[in-house]
């Protein structure tokens, strides 16, 4: 929830925590949504959603850690499309997997559930007169008498209160005159108690937070504790602001969560989220003068850390349901990133885009200018198409470059070399702008050969055809006939 600033907004860096991060590698990126990304009237600041999609593109996993139930947090990650990824709901108490795939838009991953009859009992006792509302999720809201519909998200069903008690839930609301002032008392029934202004608070499980589900998430995805950024501006975020390597409070802050974090953004009107988040993009990425697609397509380029290409997959329709870019490491496609502005546009208008961002792809037949995509299966069951992406020597940073000449390093300890070859200069990667291929040369000007080695599968040989051009021959060596692939 937004607050009234106790002060002018300022903007400070404090590093006393730690050192920031690399903005090349992956990071976590917590964010509030009210008074963070939505303003006072519901709308998003310009520039936050184009700096959310350039922060995912470029590789960063983006979680949306809110107050809101989750009925109020799904029309609001619509509205910045963020149709994937995880979200922390109800101040810690459910954290879920936005999936639009899934008939409802998501999949619960975490729900902390607990017995709140005993602190339900002692706050009728202290106030009352105090409303009652207990979190359906998915749906709204029970409540002991009707709240008004600005205050609670979803619908509203009337209960006894002695049947709200029956069963436990994640969340509860408490809504009275002056009910803040009971923090302790309420505390004291072993829950956590978060107020959201003098005549409400928050109830949920002991040791439930929006800190406690982030550091979850954190560990599920694999990323270190030095990557994590939050940013919040109310009360309920001190606990991430404290938990995240890098906290960052909003402007309009009170001064108890701007002493609290490492750094003061600009407020919300001074468009400080957008601010922070391309924080973490390349300082060279060079996007403004791009549109949204080819924008995207170059962060996400300058942010591999090997070989990329594009994956889309389509639904029932032309245009593409789905679009993202995956990383060979180790021989093995891994996904890199979303590429949020794929969505909904086809595969002719991304080779455009790729053109427009300095990238190249292999084309078709010779004298043809359109790429040449090819198949590719997800495990289940559906078939979409992907497309190798390569940083043009003269755009950017040859990331891609440098990425092809670590694969055939390390398929050159695959396969045996005939004749011997020195390792080829990163000079010698010239990206043929007709055909879209890359062509390598060795030191000595000639062409490499390779015969197969039994440790190298066909599937190797598949990946590897997928960066550069391999032209298959054969030689007979004592009886025996080996495969050998001549690469350009």
């Amino acid at each position: 929830m937004a607050h009234t600033p106790a002060s002018p907004p300022c903007t400070r860096s404090v590093t006393t925590r730690s050192e920031t991060t690399s903005a090349a590698s992956r990071h976590m990126v917590a964010l509030d949504i009210d008074g963070t990304l939505l303003g006072r009237d519901g709308r998003v600041p310009t520039g936050t959603v184009a700096a959310l999609d350039l922060a995912r593109a470029a590789g960063h996993e983006v979680v949306l850690a809110t107050g809101r139930s989750l009925v109020g947090l799904s029309p609001v990650a619509t509205q910045l499309g963020l149709i994937d990824g995880f979200a922390v709901c109800s101040n810690g108490a459910l954290t879920v997997r936005l999936d639009r795939a899934v008939a409802s838009g998501y999949v619960i991953q975490h729900a902390q559930r607990f017995d709140f009859a005993p602190v339900i009992r002692r706050a009728l006792a202290i106030a009352p007169g105090v409303r009652i509302g207990v979190e359906d999720i998915g749906w709204g809201w029970q409540v002991s008498e009707p709240f008004e519909p600005e205050l609670l998200n979803g619908e509203q069903k009337h209960v006894p209160v002695v049947d709200l008690c029956a069963m436990p839930a994640t969340r509860i609301a408490l809504h009275g005159p002056g009910i803040s002032r009971h923090v302790e008392a309420l505390a004291a029934a072993g829950v956590t108690v978060i107020p959201g202004g003098q005549d409400w608070l928050d109830l949920t499980a002991p040791g439930t937070g929006k800190a406690p589900a982030l550091e979850r998430l954190r560990t599920q995805l694999g990323i270190g504790p030095a990557g994590t950024v939050a940013l919040g501006d109310g009360h309920n975020d001190l606990g991430m602001l404290a938990w995240a390597r890098r906290g960052v409070a909003m402007g309009q802050a009170s001064e108890e969560v701007r002493q609290a974090a490492d750094e003061v953004t600009g407020t919300i009107d001074q468009h400080g989220a957008a601010t922070v988040l391309r924080s973490l993009l390349p300082d060279d990425g060079r996007t403004d003068a791009l549109s949204p697609l080819a924008g995207q397509l170059a962060v996400a380029a300058h942010t591999a850390s090997g070989v990329m290409a594009l994956r889309v997959w389509h639904e029932d329709r032309s245009e593409i349901s789905r679009c993202d870019t995956w990383v060979l490491r180790d021989g093995v496609w891994v996904r890199h990133s979303p590429i949020p502005s794929g969505t909904g546009t086809t595969m002719r208008a991304i080779e455009l885009a790729a053109g427009e961002a300095g990238l190249n792809y292999p084309r078709g037949d010779v004298g043809r200018r359109r790429a040449h995509w090819r198949s590719v299966h997800d495990g289940r069951g559906r078939t979409g198409f992907a497309l190798p992406l390569y940083t043009r020597l003269d755009a950017l940073t040859s990331t891609a470059a440098h990425g092809v000449l670590h694969l055939l390093d390390r398929y050159r300890s695959a396969y045996r070399a005939s004749p011997p070859v020195a390792a080829p200069q990163s000079s010698g990667i010239n990206p043929d702008p007709m055909r879209g291929e890359i062509a390598m040369e060795s030191n000595a000007n000639t062409t490499a050969a390779m015969a197969v080695e039994p440790m190298a599968t066909e599937q190797e040989v598949t990946d590897l055809g997928d960066i550069v051009t391999l032209t298959e021959g054969s030689k007979k060596k004592k009886g025996t006939e080996d495969k050998r692939y001549t690469y350009r």
